[in-house]
């Protein structure tokens, strides 16, 4: 149901990009904040394009951004009725201390790992998710290369979209407190250690002159760790 769920969030996504690209081939543009808040969606509903067929293939574009968005809602809906019973629930909620880790990617790594105690250190964890370096070594020379992107693409892809939250500095904004405040201190305490840490890893790399994208995959490594840190934390309990 995950997998669905995330299928999709990504359907709602393609739905839009096909909307705007046929806007913007027609010269059409929003020049308002914020794609998709409440006043886009009335410039959308007011728009009366030039010809028939223009207009028939906009309110189609449109119908099935909201035919789409109605089934992502229905599997969320049904996801948060369901999820209370689900054995990695716990640790999915605790994960919600992190920064950068909405309920999306908490829940999509931990239905993607299953049991984090199968792993017997993070090490194990990270090549699990195709965030170790690849390694092309001969005799006595050892060469590291990018990451192996072998692992979990689910998973891999969410931590990635997590990590550029590290870039900031570090915080417990008011989302963060709010979400968890009924979490464990001692997975708090983790959480906030990784904010350290990732946020110092990445000034480090952009200060060496790293671009901002290869920094952030660096950064994305290390999440890994902390959540597997999360994970035996919450099991010793």
């Amino acid at each position: 149901m995950v997998r669905a769920w995330q299928q999709a969030k990504r359907d709602v996504t393609a739905a839009r990009q096909r909307l705007k690209a046929f806007l913007m081939r027609h010269d059409i543009r929003y020049t308002g904040k914020a794609n998709w808040s409440a006043a886009h969606r009335r410039w959308l509903c007011e728009m009366v394009l030039p010809s028939a067929p223009q207009q028939i293939v906009f309110q189609e574009l449109t119908d099935a951004i909201t035919e789409r968005e109605r089934r992502r809602d229905r599997l969320e809906r049904q996801l948060d009725t369901l999820a209370p019973e689900w054995p990695g629930y716990p640790l999915a909620q605790a994960l919600l201390a992190f920064r950068g880790i909405q309920k999306t990617v908490a829940w999509t790594v931990v239905a993607e790992a299953g049991d984090l105690a199968r792993f017997a250190g993070p090490t194990q964890f990270m090549a699990w998710l195709g965030r170790v370096p690849s390694e092309h070594s001969s005799g006595t020379t050892r060469r590291q290369g990018p990451i192996t992107r072998c692992g979990n693409r689910w998973a891999r892809t969410l931590l990635v979209e997590a990590a550029w939250s590290y870039r900031y500095t570090p915080k417990v904004s008011r989302i963060i407190e709010a979400r968890a405040g009924e979490i464990d201190p001692d997975i708090r305490a983790i959480a906030w250690k990784a904010q350290i840490r990732l946020h110092h890893v990445f000034k480090k790399l952009t200060a060496r002159g790293k671009h901002r994208n290869v920094a952030v995959t660096a950064v994305a490594r290390e999440p890994a760790a902390f959540i597997w840190a999360a994970a035996r934390a919450l099991e010793a309990r």
